[in-house]
């Protein structure tokens, strides 16, 4: 079973949501051959240049212009060329792979590749199945796509907002943002003090002290960075802090009472994860699964424009997170997710919006839909074949004269 899944680099999390849906799928059914394709590779160096360009300039620059895009594209009537855009962008590049080498099953986790992958389907005929997978907690109008066959989206209220703007209901299937299955194993350690002291002490941190992992996306563009370690440095107890994304080189810096761990990339996220009493920054959607899979609390501050604040207030309304909206609230809304009695609380929370096995609830209806869909299909061929095959009847007779 050839399956062709395709994410987008405009962070790490749609490839993470792809890793491990990927791997749910093979372990579901060994048939499945899955080759990962990054859209953006696709794209032609200008339309690359200018999208990426934007995206991150505004981010890091000017939030409050994505905000008004954001807002401006969330709404039906946005303009048709901003909607049509979505069919042509890298079209030329993925209609050549697509047709070189058809799938069975085509799966994305952003919008661009799934309205390509839609439209070349339908244009040539293809068979193939068609998956969108959502990887946030709130539908904004771009996931809405009517070339996806099947729509996997987080939650029972996302279904229903998908529902409310116009994919019929059967195409939408809630099974969570699909994460690696390293979370669910670590489920256990997390919760149990001396396991979460041990895996601290494996990884060269002080079991004793209160352990911050920050959020900054995996783009390194978090422009709030440095005010959010000012203030752990100032919180007038001790921390530890870990820095992935944006860390130039792997060292450990003091900032006041902070000592600040600059580990750059690693494969060990799950574990230091874990380890952590909260998850501080951004609120990007698979950052969240796994926070809310391990039961770690977190002080949001300063989400992206759009999408991540619609994923704080998500986690603020499960009782899962603290969203600080100014610099002079994030210090008391950090001491108060650090109160032992406050981060049970929330931690209880987190645990009761997570979905563990979200990669196999994905992946176990991926392949129900693709199997309905080959019956389909057969039943179909199998109709034309007879039909094709069946004697004709002889004319009638007719008297003469």
């Amino acid at each position: 079973m050839k399956v062709r899944i395709y994410s987008a680099s405009f962070g790490s999390g749609h490839h993470q949501a792809n890793e491990a849906l990927g791997d749910a799928l093979q372990a579901r059914d060994p048939r499945v051959r899955a080759r990962h394709t990054d859209y953006l590779t696709h794209l032609s160096g200008f339309e690359r240049g200018v999208i990426l360009g934007f995206y991150l300039g505004w981010l890091r620059y000017a939030p409050g212009i994505y905000r008004w895009y954001y807002r401006f594209t969330d709404r039906p009537s946005e303009p048709q060329l901003i909607k049509d855009g979505y069919r042509w962008l890298g079209r030329g590049s993925m209609q050549r792979e697509l047709l070189q080498d058809v799938p069975d099953l085509a799966v994305s986790s952003y919008p661009t590749p799934a309205a390509v992958t839609g439209w070349v389907r339908d244009q040539y005929r293809l068979k193939y199945l068609n998956v969108l997978v959502v990887t946030d907690y709130r539908i904004h109008e771009h996931w809405v796509r009517q070339e996806a066959d099947l729509v996997l989206v987080p939650t029972e209220e996302a279904r229903g907002q998908m529902i409310a703007r116009g994919i019929p209901e059967g195409r939408v299937r809630v099974t969570g943002i699909p994460i690696n299955a390293r979370y669910a194993a670590l489920i256990g350690t997390a919760t149990d003090p001396g396991a979460r002291a041990a895996l601290r002490q494996r990884h060269g941190l002080d079991p004793h002290l209160p352990l911050l992992l920050v959020s900054g996306g995996g783009q390194g563009t978090y422009r709030s960075l440095n005010v959010l370690l000012g203030e752990l440095g100032m919180l007038g107890r001790p921390v530890q802090v870990l820095v992935l994304a944006g860390a130039k080189r792997p060292g450990r810096t003091q900032l006041g009472g902070a000592t600040i761990h600059w580990l750059g990339f690693t494969t060990d996220f799950p574990e230091l994860l874990a380890a952590s009493d909260l998850v501080v920054g951004k609120a990007g959607g698979l950052t969240v699964a796994e926070a809310t899979t391990l039961g770690v609390p977190m002080v949001i501050y300063d989400p992206i424009p759009g999408q991540e604040e619609h994923n704080a207030e998500y986690l603020e309304r499960g009782g899962a997170a603290v969203w600080a909206r100014t610099r002079t609230t994030l210090r008391p809304a950090l001491l108060r997710a650090l109160d032992p009695d406050e981060r049970a609380r929330m931690s209880a929370g987190a645990f009761a919006l997570s979905v563990p096995d979200a990669a196999d609830r994905a992946a176990r209806v991926i392949l129900e839909a693709t199997a309905q869909r080959a019956q389909a299909t057969a039943g179909t061929q199998a109709t034309a074949d007879t039909q094709a095959t069946r004697p004709t009847d002889p004319a009638p007779s007719r008297d003469t004269d």
